[in-house]
């Protein structure tokens, strides 16, 4: 049995933030805590939603004491500013900490018995639907907005812990590119690198299936195609990749990742290292080390890559072929090459023992151990 689970409603397409007052209103909303990151309201990029809420007359508070990696500190603080506000509802606008922030936000308020945060990891007995959430992305990337996972940072214990619950997904997904177009180069990259990982770990994972196949082999071909010109700003590439990292959510969540995103969880922990650039590091050669159990995967993934002719390629040469054009996307749009400058060797056992814990590990294809993790981490270097 497969289970699958999906937005209420989703908006897609230029201008489709002015679709967000008249949402309000008809599920009658009388108080909205806007949820953004600090940089996006100090560069005006969330007053495009709360200039749009002015004029409609609805009541909102924003808050913002959000990192990059968000902390159970930050979660807290944000359940304290919804109840102090008196909001119904929460307008999450920014990449994946904003709407991971919000999620573990809206979980709370309506599942009070997890407000020590740390028992949301993993799969949580929740009771109740979150505190309805309108999500807002401002990145490529993440797909926050449409699965059903988060991530929250224990800062004590120097470790990401990724949280999975049917009931924290946002009511609302409003994907609008013009809410994207200023995002500077490197984090443009950096979250497309991230919804391609998405899209071909959740192709490969035990638990993918021919729903998720489809939407995960779309995501690659979007991507492949989209990336570079959205990392040089242009419409075309911009739309291409708010569809793509969408596209990529709606497979993903369903099925779960692997053992590159169980990888670079804990760099951002320890080293507050970019999820997406983490990611697109550790990706080729996590795609080389699973290859052997991926069956014909790996054909379909150059396919959708753009290399031709696969049809009369051997085995070994479509998954270099694939491997290949991955690294090829990722030099294309400035992604480091190795983990020199961000991994210390003396901290490789915490990082292959936290990686081996994290949640994400159990659906890698392949079968795989904190020796093997260790030796992964290492070939980085």
């Amino acid at each position: 049995m497969n289970r699958f689970v999906l937005n209420e409603t989703s908006y897609h397409g230029k201008g489709a933030i002015a679709a967000i007052p008249e949402e309000i209103k008809a599920r009658g909303f009388e108080k909205v805590l806007v949820v953004s990151d600090p940089d996006l309201i100090k560069f005006g990029v969330s007053q495009k939603v709360t200039d749009l809420l002015d004029k409609a007359g609805i009541a909102y508070t924003v808050f913002s004491e959000i990192k990059p990696n968000p902390t159970i500190e930050n979660v807290q603080a944000g359940v304290a500013a919804f109840r102090a506000a008196g909001a119904d509802s929460i307008v999450a606008i920014g990449g994946g900490s904003s709407m991971d922030t919000a999620k573990a936000i809206g979980i709370i308020i309506t599942n009070p018995e997890f407000e020590d945060v740390r028992s949301l990891e993993g799969v949580a007995p929740t009771k109740n639907k979150c505190v309805p959430i309108i999500a807002v992305p401002t990145t490529a990337g993440t797909a926050a907005e449409v699965t059903i996972n988060y991530v929250i940072t224990d800062s004590e214990k120097n470790r990401k812990m990724v949280c999975v619950d049917v009931h924290d997904i946002p009511v609302l997904a409003v994907v609008d590119p013009d809410m994207m177009a200023t995002m500077p180069k490197g984090l443009t990259a950096a979250t497309g690198m991230d919804a391609l990982t998405h899209a071909i770990e959740g192709y490969i994972t035990k638990g993918a299936w021919e729903l998720t196949d489809m939407f995960h082999l779309k995501a690659i071909e979007i991507i492949a195609k989209s990336l570079r010109g959205a990392v040089d700003n242009t419409d075309e590439g911009r739309e291409g990749m708010a569809l793509g990292q969408y596209v990529a959510g709606m497979g993903f969540s369903n099925v779960g990742l692997g053992i590159v995103h169980s990888m670079a969880h804990p760099l951002g922990a320890l080293y507050d290292t970019p999820h997406g650039v983490a990611n697109a590091i550790i990706l080729p050669t996590v795609m080389a080390y699973n290859a052997p159990a991926t069956g014909d995967k790996y054909k379909y993934i150059a396919q959708a890559m753009g290399v031709e002719g696969t049809e009369s390629m051997t085995v070994d040469e479509y998954r270099a072929a694939a491997i290949n054009a991955v690294k090829q996307l990722s030099l294309d749009v400035g992604i480091p090459a190795d983990l020199r400058e961000i991994v210390k060797a003396e901290d490789i056992p915490f990082l292959a023992q936290s990686a081996y814990d994290d949640a994400c590990r159990p659906g890698n294809p392949k079968d795989t151990s904190v020796e093997d993790i260790t030796a992964l981490y290492k070939s980085l270097l």
